[in-house]
């Protein structure tokens, strides 16, 4: 048997810690001596818990220590992104969301004072909502759904979102705006239990993101009839979906990116570290491209200025889109953009 000395076991304990799932973590200039909290603000099984719960192992095990992801959903997200902001600032405490939602929650009046340089912003994939209908429903095509929105009993047509300001929501405020029709929303927890939900028949239509619908898509529950895209989105065991685009030329589309967010103010050493394990682990996870290929996301990591200046044309896009659609409460000018110049100023 081997036996090791003390003298060895300081020198591994000062340079590697064990993480919950048994990996050794690498000596990053912070070492967090207990667990961190992931709040995502939405229901389980939706788009934001699920790649945060595959994110988080990776960087668990560089970390060596547990991180806990919390659903505390409410108000479109703003419930739990509210209580990260007024966490302390001491790196323990983080959040999970679409960067769009957190960089204009000021705009619709959900999160008062708030903007895109309040976090440090790590994406890790990029989303697109796709239009939907339970199997046994009338509609084959999105050209028939289309033309059934804009009759005279359109706006009997419900439609299952996670919110007004979630992606699926925001989807449906397009469609509804570009092809100047009336709709009613169901809303739910979660991308996850809308989708659901809608499979079961309690919605008519769901326009919440590919991830969240791409298992009841291949086992038969959902009917996908466009991707708000101007590509055809391919999707595991799925013939491909076309692009809204055939319909609705110039619908304006922007990529909707994912990540994890730590709220500015934390100390330099914790953004130092999660920047370093972002770009050598997370940017490099097979688990996590695998997610994105097998969901129908786009594996797009990317962390602080890179990420942010990714991010800004779908802030701009929903902050403006906002704004022309009725659903502002402050203009968007608060938090530094132009929508008649169409740029962040």
């Amino acid at each position: 048997m081997r036996f090791l000395t003390k003298a060895t076991l300081a020198v591994a304990a000062s340079g590697l810690a064990l993480s919950a799932t048994g990996v050794l973590a690498q000596d990053y200039s912070w070492q967090p001596d207990r667990p961190i909290n992931i709040i995502v603000p939405w229901g389980a099984g939706g788009s934001t818990d699920q790649v945060t719960r595959v994110t988080a192992p990776i960087l668990a095990d560089q970390l060596g220590t547990e991180i806990v992801v919390v659903n505390q959903p409410g108000a479109s997200g703003a419930v739990g992104t509210q209580e990260v902001l007024n966490a302390p600032k001491d790196g323990y405490t983080w959040t999970a969301n679409a960067i769009a939602n957190n960089a204009t929650y000021t705009v619709t009046g959900l999160v008062p004072d708030t903007n895109i340089d309040d976090w440090n912003i790590y994406l890790s994939v990029a989303n697109v909502p796709v239009v939907s209908v339970p199997a046994d429903s009338e509609f084959e095509d999105f050209g028939a759904l289309l033309e059934a929105f804009q009759s005279e009993n359109g706006s009997a047509i419900t439609v299952g979102t996670a919110g007004v300001t979630s992606s699926g929501g925001m989807a449906i405020a397009g469609i509804g705006h570009e092809g100047d029709f009336e709709y009613r929303m169901i809303t739910y927890d979660g991308g996850g239990p809308a989708a659901i939900a809608t499979a079961g028949g309690e919605a008519m239509v769901t326009t919440q993101l590919a991830v969240e619908q791409a298992e009841l898509i291949r086992g038969g529950r959902l009917r996908p009839l466009a991707v708000l895209s101007d590509q055809p989105l391919t999707l595991e065991g799925v013939d491909p979906i076309p692009p809204i685009t055939e319909w609705m030329p110039d619908f304006p589309l922007a990529p909707d990116y994912f990540g994890i967010f730590i709220p500015q103010g934390v100390p330099d050493e914790v953004v130092e570290t999660v920047n370093q394990i972002w770009e050598e682990h997370v940017a490099t996870s097979e688990s996590l491209m695998t997610y994105a290929e097998t969901n129908g996301a786009v594996f797009a990591p990317s962390y602080g200025e890179e990420a942010r200046e990714l991010a800004m044309p779908v802030v701009i896009m929903e902050a403006c889109a906002a704004e022309g659609r009725g659903l502002q409460v402050n203009d968007p000018e608060t938090i530094g953009i132009d929508c008649e110049a169409g740029a962040e100023m």
